[in-house]
């Protein structure tokens, strides 16, 4: 039997269950790892979540973060994820900033002012930053791909691929809602088995509103379509730079399913770095009892955040209310 206390948290309704093994001694194996994820976070036998955070001890950082999808698989990175343990390291650290371990990269955060009255909320850097198609992979002949067309894919859209450091493919679009289904078409495809993307990739369509306002809808790898992809709402504010509607060092606002966040490019000499501020929201913690062959549980002890869920409500209101403009 495996007891172990759990955070639900979310970062613009992208949601996870945090698992903190940096003060807790749970000797958590590999196999477990995926199985808990799978068990855990399925939307109807379980918690309900798009994933696992593990917040562990790491040598090289104040703390370091795995992430398992809710199809048991390990993301090397979460945008919205990392928002969240941005605050529950600065928190139990009792500081304002950190440095946090991922996959490929030890990666900073620092809480900011609120994003929305009364929301907490963290800025995390989305880095490191690659066009190479070989870093996805994207198996095209050549070196990168941006806005243009993957005729297998579409003969219409132009796609940017680049990975931050998770993989994604984005197209700029007129109407999002109109193209629901292709995007949908389009995402199954390239994270089944196909001959371009081996590993798969995060799908995102993008709508430029105004200068500075753009909305993302992602299919993530791993999940399906979710509330909002941290790193998608990164890598789709870079493209929007790159494609002139919106400008390197300005705040952009980002619009998604599940409220939104402000993303901020920057560039040096080589490379782009990108700043992601938004919300990092704890919904509820409790204890969780699982069976000795992780294939059930009991939660007790559960005690709800109602004002700072009822905050995050008056958020999502208003971005409702700017997108009907």
């Amino acid at each position: 039997m495996l007891q172990i206390e759990i955070l639900k948290v979310h970062g613009s309704n992208n949601d996870f269950i945090l698992i903190d093994e940096i003060t807790q001694e749970y000797h958590i194996t590999e196999e477990q790892r995926k199985e808990l994820a799978l068990l855990l976070c399925h939307r109807e036998t379980g918690i309900g979540a798009d994933g696992i955070l593990f917040t562990m001890k790491s040598e090289r950082a104040d703390a370091r973060m795995r992430v398992f999808n809710s199809d048991g698989s390990e993301a090397s990175m979460c945008g919205n994820g990392l928002r969240t343990v941005a605050r529950y390291v600065c928190e139990q650290l009792e500081v304002e900033a950190a440095v946090i371990e991922t996959m490929k990269a030890n990666l900073s955060v620092k809480k900011q002012e609120d994003i929305f009255p009364k929301v907490h909320t963290y800025q995390v850097e989305i880095s490191p930053v690659s066009f190479q198609l070989a870093d996805l992979p994207l198996n095209l002949k050549k070196e990168n791909l941006i806005n243009e067309k993957i005729e297998p894919l579409s003969n219409e859209l132009l796609f940017t691929a680049v990975a931050v450091p998770n993989p994604h493919l984005i197209t700029v679009v007129e109407d999002l809602e109109a193209q629901l289904p292709v995007q949908k078409k389009l995402s199954d495809y390239v994270n089944g088995p196909n001959d371009l993307f081996p590993d798969g990739v995060n799908v995102s369509f993008v709508k430029a509103i105004e200068k500075g306002h753009i909305y993302v809808r992602t299919y993530e790898r791993g999940v399906g379509f979710t509330n909002a992809c941290g790193t998608a709402m990164s890598a789709s504010s870079l493209v929007t730079c790159l494609l002139g509607l919106n400008e390197v060092e300005d705040k952009i606002h980002v619009y998604n399913d599940g409220g939104m966040v402000n993303c901020v490019v920057h560039q040096n000499e080589q490379s782009y770095q990108i700043d992601l501020i938004g919300n990092a929201t704890n919904v509820f913690k409790a204890t969780v009892t699982i069976d000795d062959q992780l294939k059930s549980f009991q939660m007790t002890n559960k005690h709800t955040f109602e004002d700072e869920n009822y905050n995050y409500t008056k958020l999502q209101q208003y971005a409702q209310e700017y997108l009907k403009k």
